[in-house]
């Protein structure tokens, strides 16, 4: 992934995928476009998501359904037309990009690579999606629940991914850039616990009427961010482009007045320097001898 660092700010913008960046569930959107949709919703309660997407993946590899197939399905996912000129426009001001996803790494992979966007994002966590020796799509867990518990204690973060846990690993790593303010947008009860997690300089962007929306509302006050929710691809790209600008005009000001500051304090120096005040020298009275 080429990522262009040229041109940083101290914004770091991360995106949820599904119903995020696309406006579907890209598990589901394969599923149901191969056909699989009633054997997925058969076994949807016996196992949890992450592993039954792996086990969907080998029913369609032995119903011989090709990698090319997936692919071609997954080009086909509907994004709303304003979400690709968002994150453009939020790279050319200098942001960071990332994505943190419950989706898999095949799967978001192919679809930025289609969009033309994998580019203009440093990094992207999600469930490792790997094609095998016998060309099988395998999704394996970010998390191996089967050997350990992530240990967040929300119930709104499914074994395999605690967003949470990742947005403090990424906080620790900007804390050594000097990075400044993260904007974090997501939409799904996943996206809850990293919301949780955002410090009182940060933006998040929970989509309105979503999961992470609702839970948001229960008691918004437990989040220490502004919160400015989007609805669609519009609102995203004008709220996302317009909260990047605000706080890149707050940067300039202080700035300018840290600046000003500092020329003040140059200017004072340099006038108590010059303006030396000496007391007046006044002149010597003459004595005058009088006579007789």
């Amino acid at each position: 992934m080429a990522y262009n660092s040229n041109n940083k700010n101290n914004i770091v913008v991360v995106f949820d995928f599904d119903k995020t960046i696309i406006d579907v569930d890209s598990d589901n959107w394969v599923v149901d476009g191969l056909g699989f949709t009633d054997l997925f919703n058969q076994l949807l309660p016996t196992m949890p998501w992450n592993t039954l997407m792996d086990r969907m993946m080998k029913e369609l590899h032995d119903q011989g359904k090709t990698i090319e197939e997936i692919k071609e399905v997954l080009k086909t996912i509907p994004i709303h037309p304003r979400v690709v000129p968002a994150i453009k426009s939020a790279h050319a001001l200098g942001c960071e990009l990332r994505i943190v996803s419950d989706a898999n790494m095949f799967f978001i992979e192919t679809i930025v690579e289609h969009l033309g966007i994998s580019e203009y994002f440093s990094e992207i966590n999600s469930n490792p999606g790997f094609v095998d020796e016998h060309d099988t799509l395998r999704i394996s867990p970010y998390h191996d629940f089967t050997n350990s518990s992530h240990g967040c204690s929300h119930r709104t973060c499914p074994p395999n991914m605690c967003k949470g846990l990742i947005i403090e690993r990424i906080q620790e790593s900007l804390a050594k850039e000097g990075k400044k303010k993260m904007i974090y947008l997501g939409d799904g009860a996943g996206d809850y616990c990293p919301t949780l997690k955002l410090k009182s300089e940060d933006y998040a962007m929970p989509r309105k009427n979503f999961p992470v929306w609702d839970l948001i509302s229960q008691n918004p006050m437990l989040v220490k961010s502004a919160i400015r929710e989007w609805t669609d691809g519009e609102s995203l790209e004008r709220i996302l482009i317009g909260t990047i600008e605000e706080i890149l005009l707050e940067e300039e000001n202080e700035k300018k007045m840290l600046t000003n500051a500092e020329n003040n304090c140059k200017m004072q120096n340099i006038s108590v320097g010059i303006n030396v005040h000496h007391e007046p020298i006044m002149p010597r009275a003459l004595r005058v001898s009088q006579s007789g």
